[in-house]
């Protein structure tokens, strides 16, 4: 019968823990600030989607100059932990959304594909009330996460693409904070997996046009600081 070998022995054969090693898989967290589109003057009217050419209207306008000084504000109170970069989707409402952002920052903005708004394909352009009598809007709804819009994306699609260019950008800028101006759905998705929250109840977040949303990513996990908030930014801090 074989014999166990004594516990000194086993334990001696571990290495011993070294905090400076610890120290080093440490990654410092990074803050991703979301921010939607100012209001078009079909906002709330119609499922626009990926359609070019809608642009901000003046109140939008004047939404995106009001996130511009509230984001300055919040960088500047953060010394050199201020917001190191500015984001956008590639549609012109965004775009227009990140400049007044970008310039309060004294930052230039990068397009990046992966805040596109979801592709509505034969929905695009269509009228919400319209939409909302459609059999189909219950599913839209109640269970997003088995929907595809008609030759466009899927609900899932659309949570992994987001997903995936959130955790692009915090590789690229580890322990920074980042704003990346976006789209109701693809802000919704990302607060959705940040919380746990399955995409079927994605639609219960609400996003309002110019809101902020607020991410901390570090090596324990998502912590979400701030959800369409349209206030100040004193509250975009982990408790």
């Amino acid at each position: 019968m074989p014999t166990l070998a004594p516990e000194t022995a086993t334990a001696s054969t571990q290495p011993p823990l070294r905090k400076d090693r610890d120290r080093k898989t440490h990654q410092p967290s990074s803050v991703l600030i979301l921010v939607r589109h100012g209001a078009t003057s079909s906002t709330g009217k119609i499922l626009p989607g990926r359609a070019k050419g809608l642009n901000l209207s003046d109140a939008g306008r004047a939404q995106a100059t009001k996130v511009a000084e509230r984001l300055a504000a919040w960088s500047q109170s953060r010394g050199a932990n201020g917001i190191s970069a500015v984001y956008s989707s590639p549609l012109e409402r965004t775009r227009q959304t990140a400049a007044p952002i970008a310039s309060a920052l004294r930052l230039r903005v990068s397009v990046e594909r992966g805040l596109i708004e979801c592709d509505f394909g034969e929905w695009t352009g269509a009228e919400l009330k319209a939409l909302t009598k459609l059999p189909e809007w219950t599913t839209v709804q109640r269970y997003p996460s088995g929907f595809r819009f008609p030759k466009g994306e899927s609900f899932a699609e659309m949570q992994a693409r987001m997903t995936s260019t959130l955790g692009r950008v915090r590789n690229d800028h580890p322990g920074q904070a980042v704003v990346l101006v976006s789209h109701a759905d693809p802000i919704k998705a990302a607060v959705a997996d940040a919380l746990g929250t399955h995409l079927d109840l994605f639609q219960r977040i609400v996003i309002s046009p110019c809101s902020v949303t607020a991410i901390s990513y570090g090596s324990s996990g998502p912590n979400v600081l701030s959800v369409n908030s349209t206030a100040d930014m004193t509250e975009l801090v982990a408790s």
